[in-house]
């Protein structure tokens, strides 16, 4: 487990920086469909997961219709729907709730996913789903971005989890949930780590792509035999 210590807040690098973050971007989009996934109640119009849909037109959002409904499965079930019509490996991008469900999906290998940026994971006990997280390595890279005074994940749990999963802990200080209530809108620092994981994760396996032929056509990955 890596840990580094983020700008705290919303701020980041300065337009110059992001529009060349913003190209690169785009350009990972030919390789690597990138999910968004919320939390509870889904994400807001001054949420940073709205604010990156907005920027980014290339990515996609899960659905569901019942956001208020706690109920993990429910968010596992969606990303399923969405990746079933990927059409490149998947780099899920999950706030609280929904990056607890982004865990279970990547822990399962029914779907290519070729990485994870895990935004105020939520403690799993807070949703009762401590027996469906998954327990291991994740086996693909992993970000954590945690905050010290998150209410729905104490910071040393955040350090456990991180761990646990084998991802690289990002601490941005005492900044909340991460969420609109708590600032963050655009927040640029945010796309520069995504971009920092899409660094990691094309260092990691340059196989994905020629994997990914082999995918049948829903998606999913073929049996094996």
């Amino acid at each position: 487990m890596f840990i580094s210590v983020g700008v705290a807040g919303t701020g980041g690098p300065v337009e110059a920086l992001m529009e060349e973050i913003d190209e690169a971007l785009l350009a990972a989009s030919e390789r690597y469909d990138f999910v968004l996934v919320p939390g509870l109640y889904d994400s807001g119009p001054e949420h940073w997961q709205s604010h990156w849909q907005r920027r980014h037109s290339f990515w996609r959002r899960i659905s569901q219709s019942k956001w208020d409904d706690p109920d993990i499965e429910r968010w596992i079930s969606a990303i399923r729907r969405d990746l079933a019509t990927a059409r490149h490996p998947a780099i899920l991008v999950g706030h609280s709730l929904g990056a607890l469900a982004s865990c279970c999906i990547a822990a399962e290998g029914e779907y290519l996913v070729a990485g994870l940026m895990l935004v105020a994971p939520a403690q799993p006990s807070k949703f009762h789903v401590e027996d469906r997280v998954p327990q291991s390595n994740l086996g693909v890279p992993s970000v954590i971005v945690a905050s010290r005074n998150d209410r729905l994940m104490p910071f040393e749990r955040a350090i456990h989890w991180t761990g646990v999963w084998g991802g690289h802990l990002v601490d941005v200080g005492e900044v909340g949930h991460i969420n609109a209530e708590a600032g963050f809108g655009p927040w640029p620092y945010g796309v520069e780590l995504l971009k920092a994981l899409v660094d990691r994760v094309d260092a990691w396996d340059d196989s994905l792509d020629s994997a990914y032929c082999d995918i049948s056509g829903d998606g999913r990955q073929p049996a094996a035999g």
